[in-house]
């Protein structure tokens, strides 16, 4: 098998709302939408996102009430500190202000209106780290 794309499917109250957050604040277009499901890409690297309504008959009748919660979708880039300072002028709630981990690790978090927790990453020199 060869994968050709990488795609999250995520439970939402609202999919309507998740949509416009991720293509308002996160470049995200839409690909097909219907009534409670739409598909989003970006053109870079960033993996797919289809959004189900919950309680969607699409889905396994033991899957139909599980909601996005517990998961992170992560993304990592560069120029994170710009990435936070845009989404702040722009209205969206920073939901974990950037930090560094001593690690090397500079992230931040916002949450879409269902609760969908969006981490950014960039990786920096480990602090103390000695560069060559």
């Amino acid at each position: 098998m060869q994968i050709t794309t990488a795609t999250v499917s995520l439970t939402v109250d609202d999919v309507a709302a998740s949509q416009r957050f991720f293509t308002a604040h996160l470049g995200y277009t839409q690909q097909a939408a219907a009534d409670g499901f739409a598909s989003l890409t970006r053109d870079d690297a960033a993996m797919d996102i289809v959004l189900l309504a919950r309680g969607a008959d699409v889905l396994p009748a033991d899957q139909r009430d599980q909601h996005a919660s517990g998961l992170i979708l992560a993304f990592t880039g560069t120029g994170i500190e710009a990435e936070e300072k845009r989404l702040r002028a722009e209205g969206v709630a920073i939901t974990m202000p950037l930090r560094e981990e001593p690690w090397g690790e500079r992230l931040f978090q916002v949450t879409d209106p269902c609760g969908v927790v969006v981490q950014f990453v960039e990786w920096a020199a480990p602090s103390g780290s000695e560069h060559s």
